[in-house]
């Protein structure tokens, strides 16, 4: 591209995002703010005020087995016609989504698997990616988040359940999230796979990176469209503004972030820079819903840790890394992680 025409792609690049960011708005509106730590620390019951749940929520981020799966009877998982179905380990009072349900794409080895988590509201699989890394010979496992998919609340306009003003509902579905991975890829390792990785996009990335930060069979973690603080990135996020106009009037982001303190992947950083575990970061220079800086201060924090770390940073929106040629930059980046196996 000459230097005329680059402003004016990067200006359709951001009008495309916009409407992307627009049709995602379609049923998203302001909720009540609800404390309900009873979800999140059910062992703590029910608490009154924002500081007594930051208290309970700062318990949690010390307490090292807060993400630790439940010990418990062999695992049941039933795999069956390239789908994968078991129970999960935390119930909710959504009956349809306590089954977690996986679609397995087989590689031609035992050697790698690539247990896949995707945005949040995702509206179907990514059949591309997992054809192309099926090829390369790595099994690849597409799970559905809490309240997606297969998972889906009955009624529900978009997975208002997995991310909301609810605090202890959503660190309950994020850590339902964890548990649920944690278990399929227990599973895959005793089918026999050697090599364990993790991809996480957008909402999907906190998941992938909590798993990362906790299970240490996980060898390999890319993070897309990624930050540290799941509470900035609502409070400052396109997609999110119906949560924080929900949020803003009963909370402060410096109280949210301690509220959310559990999953924020910040607090986890030493976890994250063990010498076993590289990390691939891919963020969006023009990223509306995870803002660059966040990204960037993720990266800066997992820096400091001494984490081993891979960065691509694609000069596009985060809608728009799904489009050429920035999903191929970043596929290949991929690629290139998963091959540093040995």
């Amino acid at each position: 591209m000459s230097e005329r025409t680059i402003p004016m792609y990067h200006s359709w690049l951001d009008r495309w995002d916009e409407r992307r960011a627009q049709r995602g708005e379609e049923g998203k509106k302001a909720t009540d703010f609800v404390l309900a730590s009873e979800l999140a620390f059910p062992r703590a019951g029910s608490v009154a005020s924002v500081a007594d749940f930051c208290d309970l929520a700062d318990q949690a981020v010390a307490d090292p087995s807060y993400f630790d799966e439940p010990i418990g009877p062999d695992i049941s998982i039933e795999a069956r016609n390239g789908w994968i179905s078991f129970p999960s380990d935390i119930a909710t009072e959504t009956n349809e989504n306590n089954t977690a349900f996986a679609k397995i794409t087989t590689g031609r080895s035992l050697d790698q698997a690539l247990v896949v988590f995707h945005h949040w509201n995702a509206r179907s699989r990514n059949d591309l990616l997992a054809r192309f890394f099926s090829r390369q010979g790595v099994t690849v496992v597409e799970i559905a988040l809490p309240y997606h998919l297969e998972r889906k609340r009955p009624a529900s306009f978009h997975a208002d359940y997995m991310l909301s003003a609810n605090l202890g509902r959503t660190i309950r579905s994020v850590k339902q999230a964890v548990l649920d991975g944690r278990k399929l890829i227990r599973w895959l390792r005793a089918e026999g796979y050697k090599g364990i990785s993790v991809l996480g996009i957008s909402l999907g990335s906190w998941v992938a990176g909590l798993i990362a930060a906790h299970d240490i069979t996980v060898k390999k973690a890319a993070l897309f469209l990624t930050a540290g603080s799941l509470a900035d990135m609502v409070w400052t996020g396109r997609a999110t503004q119906s949560i924080r106009e929900s949020l803003e009037s009963k909370i402060n982001l410096r109280d949210l972030n301690r509220a959310w303190g559990p999953l924020n992947l910040e607090n986890y950083t030493d976890k994250l820079a063990r010498p076993d575990l590289d990390i691939l970061i891919v963020l969006a220079l023009r990223d509306k819903v995870v803002l660059p800086e966040l990204s960037k201060r993720f990266v800066d924090r997992l820096k400091d840790a001494g984490a081993t770390l891979d960065i691509l940073e694609a000069n596009c929106g985060h809608y728009s890394l799904s489009i050429p040629p920035y999903v191929i930059l970043s596929g290949l980046k991929l690629r290139a992680l998963l091959r540093r196996y040995p």
